[in-house]
């Protein structure tokens, strides 16, 4: 298959079975990484270290992530995608078993090391693996069904797996996990297409280095936006749960059940996201960023209004929901075919940067003026980031009319 017919070909069928399982493989993975997240009471307790110490378990993952991500990336340009993804996968599942046997923290922390490499060039292949199987109109449609294995890992996933550690201990969690990877590491093994994401040459046409590709410079500037972003969001998101205890008013007992329902409503974003970025791509995105800046702003000064606040998080969550799917899709379009692969893989550590960086910009906030500055710092970030986006169009836009006359 060669790459024209990759980009051109609108005869094949729906490669629902291929990006089904992709989705699958997406949602272990996810669920993998964020499994600790509702077990750090017990494994703290049994391993004998405090709570934050426990929590450094999520952050030494994501920082993993961060520094490898682009360079295993750029190292394995020439293997098969597919063969790939099994291999991961593989590692995933390894990891989670060294996990579950880890006789000490330490131990535990080198697990913990190997997951997060396996898991960030698991993301640099999958997130560009979609724009191999379908052709660019189908880009947002494929896109959102892989992404929904990422949302059902938290919407499903992290919450069943939480039970189940509480039920039958956190090291038998880590077990079940790293078994049902292997098990879709055969299906994918089975089912997942393999893609050629090989650039053919011309004849006489001479390779080029990636950074002096065109698209390069719009990949940049889309990661910067994806960073001031998913800061923002994980400034106030991270902090949600004591937001709505301490400044709400919500008891213990209902958070879960208003997480879930974010969980829920983000589901449906992502389905509108499918819908959105195939057909008007721009406009939905700018109006799911505007949805999200109304409704946290409507959570900052509403919340003494128990109804006010849950159709505000509902509104969040749907607004929110199809944004991650959002910016993959305009990634695909923006890179181009031979940047697809180390745009995935900048996509990726760009995200995780802004996951990082907002949890720990939330807790300096935190600590200096309380739980009430969250929300209008995420409005900041966010509006900063729509300002970004819409001058890059414009601008694009204008270079794009200069060539055209």
């Amino acid at each position: 298959m060669s790459s024209s017919t990759t980009e051109t070909t609108d005869t094949r069928p729906f490669p629902w079975i291929g990006l089904l399982t992709l989705a699958g493989a997406i949602f272990v993975s996810v669920t993998s990484e964020f499994l600790p997240t509702g077990l750090l009471p017990d494994m703290a307790k049994e391993l004998d270290v405090s709570l934050s110490t426990a929590g450094l378990l999520v952050t030494v993952f994501a920082g993993t992530v961060v520094v490898a991500t682009t360079p295993l990336a750029a190292l394995t340009r020439k293997y098969s995608r597919k063969g790939l993804v099994v291999v991961v996968l593989g590692v995933i599942a390894l990891a989670n078993v060294l996990a579950a046997i880890a006789p000490t923290y330490e131990i535990l922390v080198g697990a913990r090391v190997l997951g997060g490499l396996a898991h960030g060039l698991f993301w640099a292949v999958v997130a560009a693996y979609s724009a191999h199987l379908v052709p660019r109109h189908q880009l947002g449609k494929a896109v959102a069904i892989t992404a929904g294995g990422g949302s059902a890992a938290f919407v499903l996933g992290v919450p069943v797996g939480t039970a189940l550690g509480h039920a039958l201990g956190w090291r038998t969690a880590f077990l079940i996990i790293a078994v049902i990877v292997v098990i879709l590491a055969l299906l994918v093994v089975k089912y997942l297409p393999a893609v050629n994401h090989h650039v053919t040459l011309k004849t006489g046409e001479i390779a080029i280095p990636l950074y002096k590709d065109r698209s390069i410079t719009g990949v940049v500037l889309l990661c910067v936006v994806i960073i001031i972003l998913i800061t923002g969001q994980n400034t106030f998101y991270t902090y949600i749960a004591p937001w709505l205890v301490e400044v709400a008013g919500f008891p213990d007992t209902s958070v879960a059940f208003l997480l879930f329902l974010f969980g829920g409503a983000g589901v449906v974003g992502l389905v509108l996201a499918g819908y959105a970025s195939d057909r008007f791509p721009k406009r939905g995105f700018a109006l799911a960023i505007v949805s999200v800046i109304v409704a946290v702003g409507v959570l900052a000064v509403g919340s003494a209004n128990s109804i006010v606040v849950v159709i505000a998080i509902v509104v969040w969550g749907v607004a929110f929901g199809g944004v991650p799917a959002m910016l993959q899709t305009r990634m695909l379009h923006t890179a181009s075919f031979r940047t697809r692969d180390l745009a995935a893989a900048l996509q990726t550590t760009a995200f995780n940067v802004g996951i990082g960086g907002g949890a720990l910009l939330g807790g300096l906030l935190l600590d200096r003026n309380g739980l009430p500055s969250l929300p209008p710092a995420q409005i900041l970030f966010v509006a900063v980031a729509l300002a970004l986006m819409l001058v890059t169009d414009a601008m694009r836009s204008a270079r794009a009319r200069r060539f055209t006359h």
